[in-house]
């Protein structure tokens, strides 16, 4: 059996206390903040039956044959040991959703939304649990976990009502002897691959959706970070939902690509909603391919945040702040590179930096005054270390930050003078990185992310050239009297979502989603539940007029 590697009796599972890699002699003095909070100690410590280990199969709670280590990534120590699902797993799971899905389809709409609405009680109740995993597992601070919890809550709340609008219509017929009927009916079982950086959110504004209109899932959680995804099963459990709707198939990395595969290709899969990389998003569609399933996908981008010179700077640094550094610039809408008009450039970059040096503490993810924690492993550290060191070599000012710290940490930063040859211009940076190009015209930052051609992505070095059209968010910061620049520049983008004057956008009502090569398909709002529907055409004929 899977278990935590220390546990209690009573009602409560403990993680062992863990302390973080030591700093070096020179580093310890430059942060000795952060030295100190690597060297205390830590325990997550939350209600028992929220920290399950092993796959969640047709109802039941099963263990394979092997394990793989979760970590944290604050301090490289192992947190627990989790049940690695094969193909063979998987293809259970998907046989179990299938036969699931032959009675949830047939539960009324009314009966969908309360047993949602009661998985979103259960989530609000085991809130702050809920958030201890996240921050654990995946280093954020706690503040922020309790935030995607309260966010990962609202899509079932959103969907537990959106279940019973799934209106069809009844077209008016050229016919006089003749009804026509178009009806919502659900695609079937839905594969749903998550992502490490939001373990919660990421998976119920797709299973929400997915439920509501019907369908049955099985999900495969970022290895990271299954612990979020296991304790969410165990609600749904406690909430009602059928053995069999809600399937969770942990796996590490190694085995990641065989049970890809299955839930790809099964040819009982009607559906696949996948958030990760542009690349193997490509692949996931090249397998979903031979059986033409339905396809959600949520991929990379290099989203830029433009200033404009009518700006007023205090809204636009405070948006820039929490635009970039939220989970330490690993969000899938993070401002990549900041497009600053030559007007405001020298001064948006100084207070940019006062803002840093005031906002910004390193630290583990659970303590209080800690904004700015690890990055999810090394791998992304080494990433965003040689973004900062390539960057520098081409003539790059570093104004804050620039060092790579202690296992995966990594120090804020802050680069002026960053030019459109720079890999961190060219790539998604995923990490706590501010590059910022100087602007000159309107047309020059309209020209970076529309490009002539949708082409360019470079698959063997993983880059996203500036001609490559992967743009999530442009946050446009401009003055609010000058409304013609802003609803010029919103319209003109080819992008799937623009924040104006915000930095922060998503929401369970909101249409989430990208273009061209960032994605397929929208999450959220009343459009995502349409994602998991088929429109059938009924033509009732041979009526007496």
């Amino acid at each position: 059996m899977s278990a935590v590697r220390a546990l209690r009796p009573g009602c409560r599972r403990l993680f062992p206390a863990v302390s973080s890699p030591v700093l070096s002699p020179g580093l310890q003095a430059l942060f000795p903040a952060l030295h100190a909070s690597c060297r205390r100690s830590h325990s997550l410590d939350v209600t028992a039956p929220l920290l399950r280990t092993q796959s969640y199969i047709n109802g039941r709670w099963s263990s394979a044959a092997a394990e793989f280590p979760v970590l944290d990534p604050a301090t490289g120590q192992e947190l627990a040991r989790v049940s690695d699902c094969g193909p063979g797993e998987a293809k259970q799971a998907v046989d179990a959703a299938y036969e699931a899905f032959q009675s949830w389809k047939h539960h009324t709409a009314k009966e969908r939304s309360l047993v949602l609405r009661k998985w979103f009680e259960l989530m609000t109740r085991h809130k702050d649990d809920l958030a201890k995993i996240i921050t654990f597992e995946s280093g954020k601070p706690l503040s922020e976990s309790v935030g995607e919890i309260g966010y990962s809550a609202s899509f079932l709340d959103w969907f537990s009502e959106e279940a019973r609008r799934i209106y069809g219509d009844i077209v008016p017929s050229p016919f006089k002897d003749r009804k026509m009927l178009l009806l919502k009916q659900p695609v079937g079982v839905a594969s749903i691959i998550t992502p490490w950086n939001f373990p919660s959110a990421m998976i119920t504004r797709k299973v929400g959706a997915a439920l509501a209109a019907g369908c049955t899932v099985v999900i495969k959680p970022a290895e990271d970070t299954p612990l979020s995804a296991l304790a969410l099963a165990e609600l749904a459990e406690q909430a009602g939902v059928p053995a069999g709707v809600v399937n969770v198939v942990p796996c590490s990395r190694a085995n990641t690509p065989s049970v890809g595969q299955v839930l790809c290709t099964d040819p009982l899969v009607g559906k696949i909603s996948f958030t990760g990389s542009t690349a193997t998003g490509k692949l996931l569609l090249k397998m979903a391919a031979d059986t033409v399933k339905r396809v959600s996908m949520e991929l990379g981008g290099h989203a830029p945040f433009i200033v404009f010179n009518s700006a007023d700077l205090e809204r636009a640094v405070r948006g820039a702040m929490g635009s970039k550094f939220r989970n330490s610039g690993q969000t899938c809408v993070c401002s990549n590179r900041m497009l600053v008009q030559s007007g405001v450039y020298e001064e948006f970059l100084h207070k940019v930096g006062v803002a840093m040096d005031k906002e910004l503490k390193l630290g583990h993810g659970i303590e209080p005054a800690t904004t700015q924690g690890p990055l999810i492993n090394e791998r992304a550290a080494e990433k965003v270390a040689l973004q900062i060191s390539d960057a520098v070599s081409r003539g790059a000012k570093v104004l804050r930050g620039g060092s790579r710290l202690a296992g995966s940490f990594v120090e804020p930063t802050l680069l002026a003078d960053v030019t459109t040859d720079m890999l961190c211009s060219r790539e998604e940076t995923f990490g706590p990185v501010m590059p910022v190009l100087r602007s000159v015209a309107e047309s020059l930052a309209l020209s970076l992310p529309n490009p002539r051609h949708a082409s360019g992505l470079t698959l063997k070095k993983k880059q996203f050239p500036l001609q490559t059209p992967q743009m999530w968010v442009w946050q446009v910061t401009s003055s609010p009297s000058d409304v013609s620049q802003i609803w010029r520049v919103a319209e003109a983008l080819e992008v799937g979502m623009v924040g104006v004057n915000e930095g922060l956008l998503s929401a369970a009502e909101g249409a989430f989603g990208g273009v061209k090569q960032s994605g397929l398909g929208r999450e959220g709002s009343k459009y995502g539940i349409d994602e998991y529907l088929e429109v059938k055409y009924v033509c009732f004929g041979g009526l007496q007029p």
